[in-house]
């Protein structure tokens, strides 16, 4: 249930085409369903204006069918993520109609192309090579979240003029997801140059002294640019949700 799919629903009784019992069944279902594993909350979409998805690792491919299956059942777009390609290949055999990406480890049941909804477009940039499955999370994430995405990688500081030559495309986003790992320098240089959110997603990408990506997170947490916030380390998801919000207000 979601916002759109409620005000569809009220808008049925009121014309007379559902009548209110049919409308207290559907009704019924929210806020979650039960399953022999998970109690889904198929209310979220309508609180917070995005469902509930699916965290993959930890879950058998039946538990992320099974939630997969309730939330389709309830004609809602069903997202799970880090979802390795073995674990896809099973649920696809026990759900079919899904699409699986090897790069973000994305597992999406809804429409080939979602509907653009954002008033405009996240630019996710990326430091260097290593940092591509984080960053491909994030845009990943966004795309399926209703926004147009723009990917600028391998812009890192070691060779500062590959970011420079693509400053347009940081102008013209209304957010900014940017992914680091090393020392984590990326985002405040971009936080420099815009004027809009800057979403800073340390990796666990470096060198023993990064400590699995604390160094990168502590740098950014640090960052002298005012417009600069960040999520946790490797949290490509978290960082293309809060962009979403940003990107619909």
């Amino acid at each position: 249930m979601d916002r759109d799919r409620l005000r569809e629903l009220l808008e049925a009784v009121q014309r007379g085409e559902t009548q209110p019992e049919q409308a207290l069944e559907a009704l019924a279902r929210l806020p979650f369903v039960d399953t022999p594993h998970a109690r889904i909350d198929t209310h979220r979409a309508l609180r917070q204006g995005l469902p509930e998805v699916v965290y993959g690792p930890g879950k058998t491919p039946e538990q992320i069918a099974e939630a997969v299956g309730v939330m389709r059942a309830e004609r809602q777009s069903v997202l799970a993520t880090r979802v390795e390609a073995d674990v896809a290949g099973r649920v696809l055999g026990l759900e079919a109609g899904g699409d699986y990406d090897p790069a973000s480890r994305l597992l999406w049941y809804g429409p080939v192309e979602t509907p653009v909804i954002g008033k405009g477009a996240i630019a996710v940039v990326s430091a260097g090579t290593s940092d591509r499955p984080v960053a491909s999370e994030a845009a990943g994430v966004a795309r399926r979240f209703g926004n147009k995405v723009e990917e600028l990688a391998d812009v890192g500081v070691a060779g500062l003029h590959r970011l420079l030559a693509s400053s347009h495309v940081l102008r013209e986003a209304r957010v900014l997801i940017v992914v680091a790992g090393m020392e984590g320098a990326l985002p405040t240089v971009v936080g420099g140059l815009v004027d809009k959110p800057v979403i800073a997603v340390p990796t666990s990408v470096g060198y023993g002294a990064s400590f699995g990506g604390v160094a990168a997170l502590l740098g950014m947490l640090t960052s002298c640019a005012s417009n600069v916030t960040v999520v946790n380390i490797d949290n490509g998801f978290g960082a293309a949700y809060v962009a979403t919000l940003i990107n619909r207000l």
